[in-house]
Parts: structure tokens; sequence; C-alpha cells
């Protein structure tokens, strides 16, 4: 088996495991009481639309960081995925159990910012595969406004 095929392998589990523990972590999650009773943004997208962004975003960020890892496998890019992985379960029970808006606000901009990072300094590296993270970043753009929304209006 290639190198690349087992690191999409351990991407997918790792991806998709963080998906899992931050659903299990986050309490009643969207549909609960808390979240439902909020002032939420119009911009806000239905229920159905975060299951399948968030298996779209993991696909394509386990293909991305596979791809990644054939031009850059050092310790900084494990450091950096390893450090977006905490982020992205973290935010789930500070945000949806915890209701921590504020710290939640400053755990999704720190992985935006991180997402960010992974976008455009390996741009130039990975040529146009680098659009299989744009879902990624994009995604958590909004999720960023919505949680700001959220904070400030509530």
């Amino acid at each position: 088996m290639s190198p690349f095929i087992k690191h999409l392998i351990l991407f997918f589990i790792l991806n998709f495991g963080a998906l899992a523990i931050g659903g299990f972590l986050m309490g009643e999650g969207p549909g609960g009481e808390w979240y439902q009773s909020l002032n939420q943004a119009p911009w806000t997208p239905p229920g159905w639309v975060f299951g399948a962004a968030w298996t779209t975003i993991m696909v394509c960020f386990s293909f991305y960081m596979a791809y990644l890892l054939k031009v850059d496998l050092s310790q900084k890019v494990i450091l950096l995925f390893a450090l977006q992985w905490i982020l992205n379960v973290g935010w789930n029970p500070v945000f949806f159990d915890f209701h921590q808006m504020l710290f939640g606000l400053i755990i999704i901009v720190a992985l935006t910012i991180l997402v960010g990072y992974f976008l455009f300094t390996y741009k130039t590296a990975l040529g146009a595969k680098t659009w299989l993270i744009a879902p990624y970043f994009i995604w958590l753009c909004i999720a960023t406004s919505l949680n700001a929304f959220a904070l400030l209006n509530n």
C-alpha cells in the first residue's frame, strides 16, 4: 500500500473520529432547547446542511492532508494538524454543552486562522489541490459569523 493511501486512511479515521467525538461531547447540540432558544443569525442554514457540509469538508480535508504529507512530512505540519483537531473537537462542548459563546468564538476564530494558514501557506506546494481545504475554510468563516451573531444577540 502506498504512503499516500496509508495517510489518506489515517486522515479519514482522524477527521471522522473528530466529528464523532465532537458530536458526542456537544450534548443536545443544535437540536437542543438552549440552542433553539437563541436568537440565531438570519443566514443560519437548516439543520441538515451541517451534516452534509461536515461530511464533505472532512472527505476533502482528508485528501488535502494526505497530499500535503506527500510534499511536507514535517513535525510542523503534524503539530498544526493536531492543534486543528483539538480546536475542532473542543469547540462543540464549549459552545453547545457549556454554553460559553465567547470562549467558543475564541476557539473558532483560532481554528479559522489555523485552517487559513494551511490554505495560504501550502498553496504553492499543492497547486490546485489547495482547493480541497477551501470548503473547510469557507464553512469556518460562516460558523464563526454564526457564533459571533449568537454572542452579540443573546
